[in-house]
């Protein structure tokens, strides 16, 4: 394994890094979202169609992979995002805003695609334990932004400006495109699997929604927005410490198991914040959001054979539910108060462990 690290060093630090800060990117949105109610003149709930545009984005750069992958290297996705935080520190208004948002999206949904296929394709049968780790570095960055946001004072522009910056900056110590340029697509086996795709739309939509509108949500049960903002980077603190445990433990349970267990104790922790009002539930949340993307993600590239397409497919499959999710749930909260969030949010999860727990052995035949 130490050889095969080393052989891939470039690969492995450049991953680590784009993800570290995508994370601090996308956790931005949460903490800043009453703020861009407010400077819009908008309800916070209608706010959620930031999330929404990031998740647009993102499609839009998932969908660039699938037809041009081969063109598009990491030093591009990343100048794409270093131009999209711009935009959105410029603040200029509501649509240069989202014009950044949409942009920011499009580098991080290049990024996705580059990132997990090239890591399951190169670390071989570590290659699951390898993507774990990968997208726990994602936590890095998403622990660290909302205090950097409480410590500016709440200010998007001063916030983005430093992820803006941290992008530019990795751009330039990147190594050469073609050193990290994803190898000539692979023209294998590709089985649509709706089962798991439609697994992957639920899950990551509820990912999304709870770190683009969980702040708005625990501020509407009584917190404020810096501990929201906190209890945001204690969910990422959870997020990031469950997904370094996935490193070992997807090599001892099969990954559609551990997604099924995730979806019951996700929908646990929002029954229990909707119930008792409890804040620290939506911070352990936090565990059940990290495990939801890596697991699927993996049980539909086994399930779905080995064409390079699959890849966009499967993430193509949860941006779907991360675009839908949060103006669904949004416009529900709209009609019912912020409060009903973390209860709407616990159904759709319990019904979604349910299915998941009869298709166990279905899913499971991926391994």
């Amino acid at each position: 394994m130490q050889s095969t690290i080393r052989a891939s060093s470039g690969l492995l630090l450049a991953g680590l890094g784009s993800f570290i800060l995508m994370g601090a990117g996308q956790s931005l949105y949460g903490p800043a979202l009453p703020t861009f109610a407010r400077h819009f003149g908008i309800e916070a709930g209608s706010a959620g169609f930031v999330i929404s545009a990031h998740w647009i984005g993102t499609g839009v750069g998932v969908g660039a992979m699938f037809r041009m992958g081969h063109r598009i290297t990491p030093r591009l996705a990343l100048g794409v995002m270093a131009a999209g935080a711009a935009l959105v520190a410029l603040s200029f208004g509501m649509i240069v805003t989202l014009a950044g948002v949409v942009l920011f999206g499009a580098g991080y949904g290049a990024s996705t695609v580059i990132y997990n296929r090239r890591f399951m394709q190169v670390f071989g049968a570590r290659g699951p334990s390898m993507l774990a780790l990968l997208n726990a570095v994602f936590g890095i960055g998403a622990i660290g932004a909302p205090l950097l946001f409480v410590a500016f004072g709440g200010r998007i522009g001063l916030s983005y400006g430093v992820v803006a910056v941290a992008c530019a900056v990795a751009l330039l110590a990147a190594g050469r495109p073609r050193r990290l340029a994803p190898p000539a697509a692979r023209h294998g086996t590709i089985r649509v699997r709706w089962g798991i795709l439609a697994f992957g739309m639920a899950a990551v939509g509820a990912e999304a929604t709870l770190i683009g509108l969980g702040p708005t949500a625990l501020i509407a049960i009584g917190q404020s927005e810096t501990q929201a903002a906190q209890f945001l980077s204690l969910f990422f603190a959870m997020f990031l410490a469950v997904r370094l445990l996935l490193v070992a433990l997807s090599a001892l349970v099969p990954a559609f198991t551990l997604f099924t267990g995730a979806l019951v104790f996700g929908s646990i922790c929002a029954f229990g914040a909707a119930l008792t009002g409890e804040p620290w539930f939506f911070a352990a949340s936090g565990a059940a959001a990290g495990m939801f993307f890596p697991l699927f993600y993996v049980t539909a590239f086994r399930l779905m054979g080995d064409d390079d397409r699959i890849s966009p497919l499967a993430i193509g499959a949860g941006l779907v539910g991360g675009i839908i999710a949060p103006l669904l749930i949004g416009a529900l909260m709209e009609r019912l108060g912020n409060g009903a969030f973390f209860g709407i949010l616990g159904a759709g999860m319990a019904a979604t462990a349910i299915a998941a727990g009869l298709s166990l052995r279905r899913m499971n035949a991926a391994v």
